[in-house]
């Protein structure tokens, strides 16, 4: 059974966040969202006002207030531009590790533009409100009001959409931050096709799984994929096969117990699998046949693992690629359609240094 973030969710969460201290409690994602959007309706309003003393002090212009807020504003508006058009104009990668991208390598799956200019209209829109509440404090007459009020009702609707989506992504319990755009690791033309396609919406559920050695980025580009699903409001959830092989005899989900935990594996849309075999130079701990045994713990695991998209992070395949094979073979025989079953495989090492 599916789970979604509700208003009584979002208000616990609130509570969380605005109640205790972060030094006891930890940091969250929405703590940090709302920190973020705190800091930049701080800089509107306290530049608006540094700006506005000093018109008035040194220069005595007509409605320095005024001045000082649209100065701020488009100050901001440009700052926010800048960094939102560069890469996207230029096509180029930055050589400045503040701003545009904090690596000299090329995309390799291009950001979703539309939501980063989302975010951007955002921030700008906090920007603004700082500033033209600095404008009404500085001069409160009752036109200054007509901005910080139009503002207050325009950022309604895309503070409750990231604030929800922070909660999507913290809910999930990925062990890193990595939208998919951030992957910079060395894939295929085929397998950059599998990926693009998995992340394209689908009636059908479907399984992903991606073969590598350790430190290939197999997690990164799990995690990346499944970061795409929590932006879009779909429940995701991060295990690693141990932590997983752990909860395969538990039959109903667990009772809920805590704000960062909104949902089970079970009830999840879409499954992350890490670790189930570590790669490398050590030999896969658990086969096909093995974590087959361990799935029939309960009956029910099978179709819980049919019911959603799942993404399978596994280790090295044999020189003929047959323990590969046998792993869509196993993902077949729990009910899973062979046209629904990907299968990754990303170069080694010595392969990425030639």
């Amino acid at each position: 059974m599916s789970k979604n973030i509700t208003g009584r969710d979002i208000l616990r969460q609130l509570k969380e966040d605005l109640i205790g201290k972060d030094s006891h409690r930890g940091v969250t994602f929405t703590y940090s969202w709302l920190a973020n959007q705190f800091g930049h309706f701080s800089l509107g309003f306290i530049v608006t006002l540094i700006v506005y003393s000093i018109l008035n002090h040194c220069f005595h212009p007509h409605d320095p207030a005024d001045k000082a807020a649209w100065g701020v504003a488009i100050f901001w508006l440009s700052f926010e531009l800048y960094n939102f058009l560069g890469p996207l104009l230029l096509k180029r990668v930055s050589r400045s590790k503040r701003l545009f991208v904090p690596s000299k390598k090329k995309y390799v799956f291009q950001p979703n533009w539309g939501n980063i200019a989302f975010d951007t209209a955002t921030d700008v829109g906090f920007f603004w409100f700082g500033a033209f509440s600095a404008r009404l404090y500085a001069d409160p007459c009752p036109e200054n009001w007509c901005m910080p009020l139009m503002l207050i009702l325009i950022l309604q609707y895309p503070s409750r959409y990231w604030y929800i989506t922070k909660m999507y992504l913290q809910a999930a319990g990925y062990p890193f931050q990595c939208r998919i755009s951030q992957w910079t690791f060395t894939i295929s033309e085929d397998d950059k096709r599998i990926v693009e396609n998995f992340l394209s919406p689908s009636p059908a559920r479907q399984h992903l799984l991606i073969f590598g050695e350790m430190g290939n980025g197999k997690t990164g580009l799990g995690v990346g994929i499944a970061t795409e699903y929590s932006i879009q409001h779909k429940t995701c959830f991060y295990v690693t096969g141990m932590k997983l092989y752990s909860m395969f005899p538990e039959r109903t989900a667990r009772p809920f117990t805590n704000i960062k935990n909104l949902w089970t594996w079970r009830q999840a849309s879409l499954l992350v699998i890490d670790d189930i075999n570590p790669g490398g130079q050590i030999d896969d701990l658990i086969t096909p046949e093995r974590f087959l045994e361990l799935l029939d713990a309960t009956p029910t695991n099978r179709n819980t693992l049919v019911s959603k998209d799942v993404i399978w992070v596994l280790g090295n395949e044999d020189s003929d690629k047959l323990q590969g094979e046998k792993w869509v073979d196993m993902v077949h025989e729990i009910g899973v359609a062979r046209k629904n079953i990907y299968t990754i495989h990303l170069p080694p090492r010595e392969a990425r240094r030639k």
